[in-house]
């Protein structure tokens, strides 16, 4: 059993003692929330997480996160994310389906609306700059128990015409492959797969600067960065990114070229394959 996820690990760990059958846990953050059910359920996931045969974190952080559990030695593997990059690539070499209006341009998340995403933040420079330039478009893939107050926060801005949530969609990389910008203002991340995805599709980012989202963008090289709730800086990394071509042409190029480099699937696929045959041998 492969838990990912607080609940899928309380139930995947229990249910392969059980089955006397091995357990592997990939953690893929902590939630810093204040909400405590959610608390509850992630201290409960972090004890059960001990008793599995092998923890296997998306990134570095991870790894020393799950160090404070008890979680080490020959238990923990550090496995590095990776996405399926070829089908972003299949759907580069396709035109894109979205049709905009002269001079729009789209901004765009894609990810769980849970309370680490602080789409909060997203809301609030959007609207900012809204105000500030016209043709622009937010559009928010994703659900979650964020999802129904962040929607009755952008019906009382003044950009509420131009703000849409669109839910989970199968067709993800079509919207993706649309945007003019991709934006994250996370407190807390493993490795992002719609990051990996939006720089091997050749979108620029712009995002906080946080453990797991460092792994990804270096400054100015890959993406821009914020510090963390520096809701001003990121604004003017919007700016950038929105209008400055010439700046844009360099970071996606750079940020295309990286994540091809150490963030295939292949790649991880390999190191799960050894990780299983290990286990299965033991």
């Amino acid at each position: 059993i492969h838990t990912h996820g607080y609940k899928s690990d309380i139930l995947g760990v229990w249910a392969a003692r059980k089955a006397s059958i091995k357990c592997v846990v990939t953690p893929h953050g902590f939630e810093n929330t204040k909400d405590l059910k959610l608390r509850l359920f992630i201290w409960l996931g972090c004890q059960a997480m001990r008793f599995a045969d092998s923890v296997a974190p998306l990134s570095k952080q991870l790894c020393e996160d799950v160090q404070r559990y008890g979680i080490n030695g020959d238990q923990l593997k550090y496995i590095q994310n990776g996405v399926d990059l070829m089908e972003v690539e299949a759907q580069r070499s396709v035109t894109p389906i979205f049709q905009k209006s002269n001079g729009e341009k789209w901004i765009g998340f894609i990810g769980q609306m849970i309370s680490r995403k602080n789409i909060d933040d997203i809301l609030d420079i959007f609207d900012t700059l809204s105000n500030k330039y016209s043709g622009l478009k937010l559009k928010l893939l994703g659900d979650g128990e964020s999802r129904a107050r962040l929607e009755r926060k952008a019906q009382n801005l003044m950009s509420a015409g131009n703000i849409e949530f669109l839910g989970f969609r199968d067709d993800r990389l079509n919207y993706l492959q649309s945007f003019d910008l991709f934006v994250m203002t996370s407190t807390l991340e493993g490795i992002p797969r719609c990051l990996m995805e939006t720089m091997a599709m050749g979108v620029p980012v712009a995002a906080y600067d946080i453990a797991g989202i460092d792994q990804l963008i270096t400054h100015n090289q890959t993406g821009l960065l914020a510090e963390l709730n520096d809701k001003n800086d990121l604004q003017e990394h919007w700016e950038q990114l929105l209008f400055n071509e010439e700046k844009v042409k360099h970071i996606t190029e750079n940020a295309r070229q990286f994540v091809f480099e150490n963030y295939s699937a292949r790649r991880m696929s390999e190191k799960y394959f050894v990780l299983f045959s290990e286990l299965l041998m033991k």
